[in-house]
């Protein structure tokens, strides 16, 4: 198991740990996504503390379809670039995901423009 501060560079997405979900379907990096996905099965109605074995094919399942997104996106993208305008085009065929992705963009953009205004109110001199 990883210590506290590997944990907290996984939740922040700056893991030094290279990635194995390579073009085998990300069979070697395993409960990457466990805890995560425990939560939001609770959320959809399943025990608080679901079987192991079904976590672990959630996993399997989500590791699977985000290599084969990420796949589809570096082969109309720029070489050797995912940027989010691909994965937007990918999705924009299922109107639930294309939704939710322009939701939480649009989200991003309103925190980023709050966290300018707060960082610009501290600047400003008393």
């Amino acid at each position: 198991m990883a210590d506290d501060s590997e944990e907290e560079a996984e939740e922040q997405g700056t893991c030094s740990t290279p990635s194995k979900a390579g073009a085998g379907g990300g069979q070697g990096k395993r409960g990457v996504f466990q805890r995560e996905l425990r939560r939001m099965m609770y959320a959809f109605g399943d025990d608080p503390s679901p079987y192991q074995q079904s976590v672990e094919m959630m996993e399997e399942l989500t590791i699977q379809y985000v290599t084969q997104l990420i796949t589809s996106a570096l082969e109309i993208g720029k070489p050797g670039k995912v940027q989010i305008e691909d994965i937007v085009f990918l999705l924009r065929k299922d109107r639930q995901k294309y939704a939710r992705v322009r939701e939480l963009l649009t989200m991003n953009e309103e925190l980023k423009r709050a966290r300018k205004a707060i960082e610009d109110l501290d600047a400003m001199p008393s």
